[in-house]
Formats: structure tokens, sequence, C-alpha cells
């Protein structure tokens, strides 16, 4: 269970990245995770950190995710940093 907005918030960006086919490929493939595993581990702070990471590292993708989300990029950022 989150403890914070903040976990909330890269949860919500991770199921965004995971349900979106181009994004969830080249984040299994940068990562090093599978769908099972993220499944089983989705709130430890590890991969929380990879999509914070994976989001940061291309500013089109935070932008992205924030939209499908409803929240400004700058608010997506700034809860994940």
């Amino acid at each position: 269970m989150p403890h914070s907005v903040n976990e909330a918030l890269a949860l919500q960006a991770l199921a965004a990245v995971i349900a979106d086919e181009s994004l969830r490929t080249r984040f299994l493939t940068l990562t090093g995770y599978d769908v099972p595993t993220l499944r089983a581990r989705a709130g430890e702070a590890d991969v929380l950190q990879a999509v914070t990471d994976f989001l940061a590292a291309h500013e089109p993708d935070l932008i992205r995710i924030a939209q499908s989300l409803g929240v400004k990029p700058e608010v997506l950022a700034q809860a994940m940093a």
C-alpha cells in the first residue's frame, strides 16, 4: 500500500507505462524486469525508482504519462523527484 501521494502517483505512472505497449517494451528492456515481477513487486522502492528514472530520462514519455494520468507534467516530475 502506498505510503504517500508520491508513491501513489509513481504506482499510477507504472501502471500507465505498462498499459502502453511501446513504453512497456522499452521499460522492460531497459530495467530487466518482467511483467510477473512487476506485479509482485510494484510498490517496492526499487521498482518505483525504476519508473521514476525511466520517465525522467525522456521528457516526451513523462509528458505522455502525465497526460494519461490527467496531471501536469511538472506535477508528475515533482512528485517523482
